[in-house]
């Protein structure tokens, strides 16, 4: 079987970038981590990769000042030399320009810890609390040029607690994360996701029959 050849591009420990390499182990998983990419030198996830047997490689956006367009053109130059088929962001804390963007059309997917559209940006679990919402969670989109804002491949939810803290949420909003991650990567890697206006569809996708209900009687 040919798998498809992805990238991962992080900033930081790249807990979702394990979390993909995990299932991309799987003899049957239709994608490959051929590379992981950060634009911090010296970012954790790099070793995780590394002890993998993945390659990796820096394009430091520090050395670039404020030209974002040198940056991006030196990291796409290195997602063409690596034969990249799929990008998949975690937790890579640059914006993208429409022009990298534009790049990779229905190519690139980023995972956002909340329920899109609601809480797009940063602070996400703070925000979810302050608002009172009783269901939280994570969701899998195609990038576009508006942050947060892509079609939608994947969602997962939790529930809120009126004991929970930010950090506890984020903990079971996480989880979630390293489930539904996997799961979008393989439906658009087997060619299952095809994009209408803003909607995903999926073929061959099996619905679940049952409501998540906060609080319980």
């Amino acid at each position: 079987m040919s798998r498809t050849r992805v990238a991962v591009l992080i900033s930081g420990r790249g807990s979702n970038m394990a979390a993909l390499i995990e299932a991309a182990k799987r003899a049957d998983y239709p994608a490959e981590i051929a590379l992981v990419v950060s634009n911090v030198p010296d970012a954790g996830g790099l070793a995780t990769a590394s002890a993998a047997g993945i390659a990796t490689t820096t394009v430091d956006h520090r050395a670039f000042g404020k030209d974002r367009a040198a940056f991006e053109r030196a990291l796409q130059d290195v997602l063409v030399q690596h034969r990249i088929e799929l990008v998949c962001l975690a937790g890579f804390m640059r914006l993208l320009t429409p022009w990298f963007v534009a790049q990779w059309p229905q190519r690139m997917l980023n995972i956002h810890p909340a329920l899109l559209p609601s809480f797009k940006g940063l602070d996400t679990h703070r925000r979810a609390l302050e608002a009172g919402v009783k269901l939280h969670g994570a969701t899998v989109h195609f990038v576009v040029p508006e942050m947060d804002s892509g079609p939608i491949v994947a969602q997962g939810a939790v529930p809120v607690h009126d004991q929970d803290t930010e950090a506890a949420l984020a903990a079971r909003v996480l989880a979630v994360e390293h489930r539904i991650y996997p799961l979008a990567l393989r439906l658009v890697a087997e060619g299952r996701v095809s994009v209408a206006g803003n909607r995903c569809r999926i073929a061959k996708a099996a619905a679940p029959h049952t409501a998540l209900i906060v609080p319980l009687d």
